[in-house]
């Protein structure tokens, strides 16, 4: 099972597919029991062969499986009617991100802007949490040694990767956790990407753990910290508001969380 997972995630990031060699390599497998996992998804459907370049892709099974789990938790439903008020508000992207263990994992989006440039990252992908406006958000809601830990496990974000200002240092990243506890949400700058600021604040009932972060981002040229600090109060409270209605969700439940994070 191990071995078939790997296969899978390693596959997720490469839609036009990869070679044995690639995959038995990367992945440290020895070459025949990694042929014999690739037979056994593609009879299962997880995997399909192409024959004319001798290499693997995914199937849409996962991706299928993975919209109908989303459809049937309610989270869009729930969550989708407040994404929608925020992005007007603010006219910029608006997107959700939900905690599981630890990682952070975009799931659904609001477009604000209806002219002009707008950032619009994949959903599904999952937040690097020292150099996300979510991560920041997520990480200044813990101790800081619960902080250290999590992005330790993960991993800081290279800036040659992200943005220029990604925090290299944990030190660095802790002195700005305390500024994003004073504000009471988290503003980053040409952090998580170059030309791209973005701010977030927690899901959460008062007295729980998080579930998640609301998120606005916007090109730095339009979306300068001074409107960020201005639409500060509605992302915080339309953050509230879905956190007292996301209790129609298994996926905003406090109880619900970690089953990523016991991978961990």
């Amino acid at each position: 099972m191990e071995k078939a997972l790997a296969i899978l995630e390693y596959l997720a990031p490469r839609p036009h597919g990869a070679s044995l060699v690639s995959i038995a390599t990367d992945l440290n497998q020895i070459r025949s029991g990694c042929h014999r996992t690739l037979n056994e998804l593609v009879r299962y459907g997880y995997v399909r062969a192409l024959p004319q370049r001798g290499e693997y892709a995914l199937t849409t099974k996962l991706s299928s499986m993975g919209m109908s789990f989303l459809s049937k938790s309610g989270i869009i439903d729930v969550a989708q009617p407040v994404m929608n008020r925020l992005a007007r508000e603010t006219e910029e992207l608006v997107r959700l991100a939900i905690l599981d263990g630890t990682r952070l994992t975009l799931v659904a989006k609001a477009v604000g802007s209806k002219v002009g440039l707008l950032y619009d990252p994949d959903m599904g992908i999952d937040l690097r949490l020292s150099c996300s406006a979510a991560g920041h958000a997520w990480l200044a809601t813990l101790t800081d040694q619960q902080a250290t830990e999590a992005v330790v496990r993960q991993g800081l974000g290279d800036p040659a990767h992200y943005g220029p200002n990604a925090p290299v240092t944990v030190s660095a990243l802790l002195a700005m956790l305390q500024a994003h506890r004073t504000r009471g949400f988290s503003m980053i700058e040409d952090m998580y990407a170059l030309g791209m600021n973005s701010m977030a604040a927690v899901i959460r009932r008062k007295g729980e753990p998080a579930v998640g972060a609301l998120i606005v981002a916007g090109p730095t040229s339009r979306f300068t910290r001074e409107r960020m600090l201005h639409v500060g109060s509605s992302l915080v409270r339309r953050a509230n508001e879905l956190a007292l209605i996301g209790s129609a969700s298994p996926l905003l439940k406090a109880d619900d969380r970690g089953t990523w994070g016991n991978m961990a």
